[in-house]
């Protein structure tokens, strides 16, 4: 199991969860803000963006990647980076199961 994590551009976040509402078995995306700051010397400058999690099967991953990636890609500086983080275990918080591979009933 995996964890997909990816920051995008906020205005192309429909175009993404259209994509990833497409792929079957898929059992969910935790959307959140995110501020990027750069730190270039003697200057801060904030930027919003917007960050996806997604925990996924193995067979899920490539798929779930280049759906982000088509769908976030604008060519320009900014569009964002996706990062793939083993997940060793998931803890049902309401119920105390634990397991290997995300269920979203279990969400």
């Amino acid at each position: 199991m995996k964890e997909i994590k990816a920051i995008i551009q906020p205005f192309l976040l429909d175009r993404v969860l259209d994509a990833l509402h497409d792929i079957e078995g898929l059992p969910g995306v935790t959307v959140s803000e995110a501020r990027a700051v750069s730190m270039k010397r003697g200057h801060y400058e904030q930027v919003v963006k917007t960050r996806l999690e997604i925990m996924v099967s193995d067979p899920l991953v490539e798929t779930v990647i280049k759906a982000i990636q088509s769908q976030a890609h604008t060519g320009n500086a900014g569009d964002g980076g996706i990062f793939v983080i083993p997940i060793e275990e998931m803890v049902n918080i309401r119920t105390g199961e634990r397991s290997i591979e995300p269920d979203s009933r279990q969400l």
